[in-house]
């Protein structure tokens, strides 16, 4: 998709600005591209990061690893959050609105991908309830935060939601496929689901760029990461996952597939909506992942079926 693109330089310790004074919130801060970004942030002396996990224990034990990594302590504060949970995606939400008078960063992070077929304790299509619905909700519920602190002297609010190449294994020409999202999907299969989740939160970040003018909100590829999730694969096919644990001996580690998030989140020049494969090329969305009519139905669809938890 990005051949012949130049990739932006970018490394971590050198460009990360000072972020003295803002918060910041990652997902699925307890493992992986998370983790590393919660650690790459903790070395800018933020006021706070919220590092959001399903699991406190794990989380816990992740922020006193972090911390002794650091040269001074930083303020990170657990969140529990299940985002295959509605119910827990509010209650999250709410204890960042009670006690939090800004957010600067929000990072969309976590994610499962080629999950075997289920649903979310909401009754959603499992991948696209954990790495769409709980994420939408999550960013619905905190837009007057993010509202609030765009309008502070200086700000610059920054909406990021790590969605996937593999956005472009969503069923052709549909997209989204409306009928399958409250169902197993078991004639998509594990990778047509997955893409279709990955491929909504390309148009999520469309749209809402074109709604929130005053945040800059993006979707990224961190590329081919040495990260947990094919080994999670449990959906695939064995020979898949097989070769997914061999290829992690040779894909990028962490420490350097995290820059396209990181990069996304602090540098100048980023266009709010944009798609960016590593580090920092545009223009890499399929078709689908440039429709502007399809990302505003997913919109229309999502406040509709979010609606309920808002009140």
């Amino acid at each position: 998709m990005n051949v012949g693109k130049k990739s932006v330089p970018f490394k971590a310790d050198r460009d990360i600005p000072a972020l003295d004074g803002k918060v910041i919130l990652v997902t699925g801060g307890n493992i992986g591209l998370g983790k590393q970004s919660v650690l790459e942030y903790a070395k800018h002396s933020p006021a706070k990061i919220y590092l959001a996990t399903r699991s406190a224990s794990k989380g816990k034990a992740v922020i006193d690893e972090i911390q002794a990594q650091l040269s001074k302590p930083a303020n990170i504060a657990l969140l529990e959050l299940d985002l295959a949970s509605l119910e827990s995606v509010k209650k999250a939400a709410t204890t960042v609105l009670a006690e939090s008078e800004r957010l600067d960063i929000l990072m969309l992070n976590a994610g499962i991908m080629a999950a075997p077929p289920g649903l979310t304790s909401n009754g959603y299509e499992v991948q696209f309830g954990t790495n769409y619905m709980g994420h939408a909700l999550l960013a619905k519920m905190l837009i007057p935060l993010l509202e609030k602190t765009a309008a502070l002297p200086n700000a610059d609010v920054r909406v990021i939601a790590v969605s996937s190449r593999g956005h472009m294994y969503a069923a052709k020409p549909e997209g989204i496929k409306y009928d399958t999202l409250r169902t197993k999907a078991d004639s998509l299969g594990a990778y047509r689901r997955y893409g279709q989740s990955k491929l909504a939160l390309i148009l999520w970040a469309r749209q809402a760029a074109k709604l929130y003018p005053q945040f800059t909100v993006t979707s990224i590829h961190p590329g081919v990461v040495r990260t947990n999730l094919m080994n999670n694969a449990t959906g695939s096919p064995l020979i898949i996952r097989i070769l997914g644990k061999v290829a992690t001996k040779v894909v990028t580690p962490v420490d350097q597939g995290v820059r396209n998030q990181l990069w996304a989140s602090v540098a100048k020049g980023v266009k709010s909506g944009e798609y960016y494969e590593p580090v920092g090329i545009g223009g890499a969305a399929t078709d689908l992942g440039k429709d502007e009519k399809l990302a505003e139905k997913l919109w229309e669809w999502t406040e509709g079926e979010l609606a309920c938890y808002l009140t």
